[in-house]
């Protein structure tokens, strides 16, 4: 069963109609509704086209948050091949909303991070939403180290609302963990590779997505705090998340020009959720392109290149 989103009505409507014909055509094998059903199809994809050509921050924001949108394993498990995970932090503890570990990329060797939210309830609940402890941060830094120690570079896939706010992450040194990572990103001599492919959230996304290059996919956002978080702050009412979203420049489009991020990764017209294999194929593309551009330059600069880009970002707003 597909997930609509409040904008999609019109498509939710014309594809009932069209699933109805279908029931109805299979019941009684008598009646042809292959030309209505043609006709709703093609007024389908118009629709789709038309909606998702003006979506505004917010209406992305809900489609980055789909839950039927692709996840941190989906990529693993197309785009990766002896992905070996690797757990703990050996420090305290294992948290599963951050996944690592070594595997083959197109026959690369690479180190690969990401967040992983769930997909059902049991897998939420494992995976904590996508939002990480301190020990997950810390398991990331050890990763980065062993990527560096062996020379392989690093791919990282953000989607975490952020970090994770409890009292307990807190006591473990949240805000420390998150910045060693973020030092560690900076740190390494091996081209590091990021992509947002939901949600990029606050410093639980740029504690591993401080990379030589980043990118979004198209109805990924990435900002400094939610919609809702920061609607609470400024005007203590979080149902104002959509004016916030207008005005934090949350979009691929809007840190595109602000030169925040270098590309934006297309996705299937209805976002990523409607074709994932496709747009998880198209994500690996990208990947591979920037992978073999970074290849063979030296660690020195790979790392110098890196810190400027992060120091440049806003100086010519």
């Amino acid at each position: 069963m597909h997930n609509y989103l409040d904008f999609e009505k019109p498509i939710s409507d014309l594809e009932a109609k069209i699933h109805e014909l279908k029931k109805l055509a299979e019941e009684d094998q008598s009646i042809d509704t292959s030309e209505e059903i043609g006709r709703l199809e093609a007024r389908v994809g118009e629709a789709m086209v038309e909606i998702y050509s003006k979506l505004n921050p917010w209406q992305k924001t809900q489609v980055a948050r789909h839950p039927q949108r692709p996840h941190f394993v989906d990529y693993a498990a197309r785009l990766f091949t002896e992905f070996t995970p690797l757990a703990g932090d050996r420090k305290f503890a294992e948290d599963a909303a951050i996944q690592a570990g070594l595997a083959r990329f197109r026959g690369q060797p690479v180190a690969v991070i990401g967040q992983e939210k769930g997909n059902d309830t049991k897998s939420r609940l494992k995976h904590n939403f996508g939002s990480p402890r301190p020990e997950g941060y810390r398991k990331a830094i050890r990763i980065m180290e062993m990527a560096d120690r062996f020379g392989l570079p690093v791919v990282s896939l953000i989607d975490t609302a952020g970090a994770y706010p409890g009292v307990g992450a807190e006591e473990r040194g949240q805000a420390e963990a998150i910045a060693r990572s973020t030092e560690m990103c900076l740190s390494l001599h091996v081209p590091i590779v990021s992509v947002v492919i939901g949600e990029g959230g606050s410093g639980g996304a740029i504690a591993i997505a401080t990379g030589n290059r980043v990118y979004m996919l198209e109805h990924a956002i990435y900002s400094v705090i939610s919609p809702e978080g920061a609607a609470s702050i400024l005007w203590r009412d979080s149902t104002r998340a959509k004016e916030a979203a207008t005005n934090m420049k949350i979009t691929a489009d809007d840190l595109k020009a602000l030169g925040v991020i270098d590309g934006i990764i297309p996705e299937p017209v209805g976002g990523g959720h409607r074709d994932p294999q496709r747009v998880i194929d198209t994500a690996g593309d990208v990947i591979a392109g920037a992978l073999a551009e970074l290849s063979g330059q030296p660690g020195e600069k790979l790392r110098n290149d890196r810190r400027q880009k992060f120091l440049n970002i806003g100086r010519n707003l």
